[in-house]
């Protein structure tokens, strides 16, 4: 097949409407090698093509390996049908109703394998398209059709084993070369398709340094609202691909720049604006920049931490009107932390395996401030405690009460017996000085307000 230029973005789209122009990258113009690309993928790829199929590596792996990455996740596109592709691999399962598509399983590791989808269907076939967003596509096409209908250009270049060329349709190894990110088609009509591309543009922006292309960037103000119609199972999903795998702080900043804040984490976005001194901000940072050095490190994260931190803005503004109007800090805890979570979970589901966690985090952040010993010892011994620690560890720039009290619980973990107990003695001698203070700044008010009285 002759190779052509790649066409430039203006070339490539106009008014909306898609000219494929395909170019072949040979071998020798750019740095795929097969010793990169999983063994499982490779015997995919290979069984398929020995059946006489067409088999290609596609979209994430591709970009990340032109971009000198090592990918998770290797997916795979083919002209065999779901069921071709079950008959030739014993390990194989189909999925999916709203997108069919065949998973081969190599212990751990699955190599996902879809079909080439068109784009144009007739009103018989198996697509369907509810208020311009498509909830069923099965309808099977040709790798140009597949090509333009993916979401960015630099997700539709295909890789072969067959000639080891890279194939793109819509200039997306230009946008590659060039760190742009650009939608396949009409913006609007993409965004409306799918809302999740307006999320998924700042997730790509954000873990691959690209700059969204303008009028790929335009329409994500005026039609955000269009996430709201997402199941909140499904915003659980892009929040965790957003913020625990390794760009937690510019997907954040991302999503600020372009309004979304609000519309995924409302009650977040009331308390942040509220804020004049911006410490929740802040201390969301703080915990999103800790989790992508947790992520770097190939340590644990998890989604309980992650919203606790996120919310805390929120729940706390919650848990100060409540103890304001004269609520005890366990009732005004409960109750926040109820309003919160019910109102978050309408629009980001939290499963209740994560949100659990999540509330005694909230909770025994009040339960450090008791440093009685009977206390201090079944806090200590809480199975919760390191994750509450870590977050009162995060709040400490909010106040030099509880630097201190960070410090303390610190030296509480590495104290014996003897330790503990001098400890718990100078945290009652403290205690007792702050409530003197107290007492003395109450008298002082109420003889201010006599005077004036009198005067």
């Amino acid at each position: 097949m002759q190779t052509r230029q790649s066409p430039s973005p203006a070339e490539t789209i106009s008014d909306g409407r898609v000219t494929p122009s395909l170019r072949i990258i040979p071998r020798a113009e750019h740095g795929i090698s097969r010793r990169q690309i999983s063994a499982a993928a490779l015997k995919v790829l290979y069984r398929l093509a020995e059946a006489g199929h067409a088999a290609y590596l596609v979209g994430g792996a591709v970009r990340d390996l032109l971009l000198g990455g090592s990918p998770k996740d290797f997916d795979v596109a083919t002209d065999a049908t779901p069921e071709q592709v079950q008959a030739l691999f014993r390990n194989c399962r189909l999925i999916g109703r709203r997108f069919r598509l065949a998973h081969v399983l190599f212990g751990a590791e699955i190599i996902e394998v879809a079909t080439f989808r068109a784009i144009h269907a007739d009103p018989d076939d198996d697509r369907e398209v509810v208020d311009g967003r498509v909830v069923r596509d099965n309808v099977w096409g040709t790798q140009e059709e597949d090509a333009l209908r993916r979401d960015f250009t630099v997700n539709a270049l295909y890789y072969g084993i067959t000639d080891f060329a890279v194939r793109d349709y819509v200039g997306g190894f230009e946008d590659l070369i060039g760190r742009r990110l650009r939608l396949i088609g009409d913006p609007e009509t993409r965004y409306r398709e799918d809302p999740v591309r307006m999320l998924r543009a700042v997730r790509l922006a954000a873990k691959l340094g690209f700059v969204i292309d303008p009028p790929t960037e335009a329409p994500i103000a005026r039609m955000r609202g269009l996430l709201r119609e997402v199941p909140p199972a499904r915003l659980f999903d892009e929040c965790l691909k957003l913020f625990l795998t390794g760009h937690a702080v510019e997907s954040f900043l991302g999503l600020e720049r372009h309004g979304l804040i609000p519309v995924l984490f409302p009650e977040t976005a009331q308390a942040l604006a509220s804020d004049r001194e911006g410490k929740g901000r802040a201390l969301i940072l703080r915990a999103l920049s800790n989790t992508d050095a947790r992520v770097r490190e190939d340590k644990p994260v998890t989604p309980s931490f992650l919203f606790a931190a996120l919310l805390w803005p929120a729940y706390r503004a919650a848990a100060e009107t409540r103890s304001a109007a004269g609520l005890d800090p366990q009732r005004a805890h409960q109750e926040a932390a109820q309003e919160v979570l019910s109102a978050q979970t309408r629009i980001v589901a939290l499963p209740r395996r994560f949100s659990g966690p999540l509330v005694e985090i909230w909770g025994m952040q009040w339960r450090f401030e008791r440093r009685q010993r009977r206390r201090v010892v079944a806090l200590l011994q809480h199975p919760r405690f390191r994750a509450a620690f870590d977050f009162l560890a995060l709040r400490r720039e909010e106040s030099a009460a509880l630097a201190e009290l960070v410090e303390w619980w610190e030296a509480a973990q590495r104290a014996g017996d003897r330790e503990l107990a001098d400890l718990l003695a100078a945290a009652a001698g403290s205690s007792e000085e702050r409530k003197t203070r107290r007492r003395r700044r109450r008298r002082g008010r109420k003889r201010e307000a006599g005077s004036a009285a009198e005067g």
